[in-house]
Formats: C-alpha cells, structure tokens, sequence
C-alpha cells in the first residue's frame, strides 16, 4: 500500500476524530444520517427544545483581510445604561447557535451580541492564503466590538476556542480592558497548548492517531472529499464520540444531536486548517491584562477536550475571579448544565456592576478557589 493512500485511508478515519480531538466540542460528521432512526429518550426534557431557532437582528462586518463576519444582536431597550452589553464568542466547529440557553434565557436582560468565527456558521470561509492564528481571531473580535459595541461597558463571554480568543484579544488590545470590557467568563477553555498527538483518543487508538496525524491532517486540508466520504459512512461512530467526548455520561439524547448538527456544518478543510493551533496555544501574556477585571472561570469536571486541570490554573492565576466547576458536566457544558452557566453569568454582570476592590468571591470557593455545583 502506498504511503498516499495509507495515509488517505487515515485521514478519512482522523475525519471522524478530528473534531473530538480538538478543542472544539465533538465529531459531528453526519448528525442527519445517524439521527434518522435513533429515537430520543421519552424523557429527554429537551426533546422539543427548539434549538437552532433563535435569531436576532443580523450585522456584517468585513475583516481587512475579506472575510465577511456575520454577527447577531438581541437589544434590550430596557436595560439600564450602566448594563454591559455581553459579547458571545463560540468554540471551535460550533456556531452561535451553542449560546441557545443563555440566548434565552437572558434575553431582555441585556443586550446580547453573538459571533460566527471565521469560516464557522453564516460567516465567510477562509482565505485560501491567509492568515489563521489565535491571534488573527482575537483581531476579529476586536474589529466587532469596535462596529457593533462603540460605546458602553462590555462583558465578553467565550467557550472552548472562543475562550482562547478572548485572551488572544487580551494580549493584542489590553487597552481596552478595564476601560470598555470590563468582565470576561471564560468557559471550558485553556490558556495553554492542548495535547493533540493522539487526538484525544484511548490507548491504542491514539498512539495510532498520533502517529498517523501529521501526515492526514495535511491531506484533509489538500483532500476534503476523501473526508467527506468518511463522514456520510460514520454516523454511529461520530453520536457515539460525540457522547463519549464532549458529555458527561447519560446526558440529554437532544443535546448530543444538537451539538452533532452544528459540528457537521463546518467544512472539513476548516476543520483541518485550524486543528494545528491548539497544540500551538499559549496565551500568558493574556493573564495580567484579565488581572484588571472581574473573570469568571467555569470548568466542566469530566471534560476530555480541554482538560478541567486547565481551568483550574487561569483561575488560580487570576484576581478577581470566581471558579465554579460543574460536576457531571463535560465539553458541553454550557448546554449540559445551562442554569449553571447562565446564572455564573448573571453573577458576573452584577460584580461588573457593583465595582469595588478586586477579590476572590467569598468562601464558598473553598481554600483551593473551587466550587462545586450539582443539582439535588
């Protein structure tokens, strides 16, 4: 067997991997395939939770190198002034459909502006020889704030890699922290280099993975269709992945679903273009500009993307931070335990708010600045 087709063949099985692997939220090749047929849980409570459906009042702004960001504002005339407006950046193979609980549930309570990154969602693709770095997305959320939020206070709000973004932004423009933005949540997210060799993948999966990874991610950039055909006879694998990496065991049928359809959206060559970044990540510099403002750091306790220990560290390097890990929570967790989130959320506005010297939020963080949450 030739070394191109070897390699050929790896890619279409690292295809089903990739998206696991990484630190975006699953393997979501196929979601339509492997839904039909796979009834949900009757007592799924989100069985008809009508995600995807929530839209707010369309804007495009256009990057200095062509790619056309689309971005969504939910307003609330009747918040008061002194309310930050919250700034939603997604993870990597998702959409701004991932915010759907907290797009709901705050609602009204501020104004609400969601991002499609580069290449993910309703944005443009990207440019064929551009450049793609953490800190190139940290100059698109930039730009946004700068169009979309000119004025006021501002909280930013990023999952996986839209996490990474925030601190790429911090380390870019720290000018505008402690002036504009003045809160930041960072949610499932890392400020250091994610172990990418063997994909996230056990034993002798992964040593495999490893070694063939160089080499096939190459092709998925080169290739994509030899991927696109791993994915139309993967639908199995990719839910049960997808369950097993990005959700805590016996979560919502739905939930996995949703998460599966958002990650089938993204172009296999996007997928592959970005995959090398998060075995490049460090993001220290980051730490001292956050140190000027309110951060709240969640971690989910059984994610196995970016692992929980990496939460635990940007919190312990902060300030003024409050940490709450999730237990019983994955990747995902601002879907699997969305009240959590949401209300951490609600908590933060209100430190913004409130102002004051910085501290660590009271003693329910526990001497080793921990909190653990769990539903009776």
């Amino acid at each position: 067997m030739s070394r191109l087709v070897a390699a050929g063949r790896t890619a279409g099985m690292i295809g089903a991997w990739v998206g696991v692997a990484t630190a975006g939220a699953a393997v979501g090749f196929a979601a339509e395939r492997y839904a039909m047929g796979r009834s949900l849980k009757k007592d799924d409570p989100y069985a008809d939770e009508p995600f995807g459906s929530l839209r707010g009042a369309a804007r495009t702004v256009l990057t200095d190198d062509g790619v056309a960001l689309h971005v969504e504002v939910d307003e609330a005339p009747e918040a008061g002034r002194d309310v930050p407006t919250l700034v939603f950046c997604h993870g990597f193979a998702l959409t701004t459909d991932a915010w759907h609980f907290q797009r709901r549930d705050l609602r009204g309570s501020a104004r609400l502006v969601f991002l499609d990154q580069r290449g993910h969602g309703r944005s443009g693709p990207l440019p064929d020889d551009g450049d793609l770095s953490f800190r190139r997305l940290g100059a698109d959320l930039g730009l946004v704030l700068d169009e979309v939020v000119p004025k006021g206070p501002i909280v930013l709000v990023g999952h996986s890699m839209g996490g990474m973004t925030v601190q790429a932004l911090a380390e870019d423009r720290p000018d505008l922290f402690g002036r504009r933005i003045v809160g930041a949540a960072l949610i499932a997210t890392s400020g250091q280099k994610l172990d990418v060799s063997g994909l996230g993948l056990p034993g002798y999966l992964g040593r495999l993975a490893g070694r063939a990874a160089p080499a096939a991610v190459s092709i998925l950039a080169r290739k994509p269709e030899l991927v696109e055909r791993g994915r139309k006879m993967g639908s199995d694998l990719a839910y049960v992945l997808t369950r097993r990496y990005a959700f805590a065991e016996g979560g919502s049928p739905k939930l996995v679903e949703f998460t599966a359809i958002m990650n089938a959206a993204v172009p296999i060559d996007v997928v592959a273009r970005f995959f090398p970044l998060f075995g490049e990540l460090d993001a220290a510099e980051a730490i001292p500009v956050l140190a000027k403002i309110p951060v709240l750091v969640i971690g989910g306790e059984r994610d196995q993307m970016t692992p929980v220990q990496h939460s635990r560290d940007l919190a312990d390097a902060l300030v003024d931070v409050e940490y709450i890990e999730a237990t019983d929570a994955g990747h995902m967790v601002l879907l699997e335990r969305h009240e959590v989130v949401t209300e951490a959320l609600r908590t933060l506005v209100e430190r913004t708010r409130r102002g004051g010297r910085p501290r660590r939020l009271s003693s329910r963080i526990a001497s080793v600045r921990r909190r653990r949450t769990k539903e009776d």
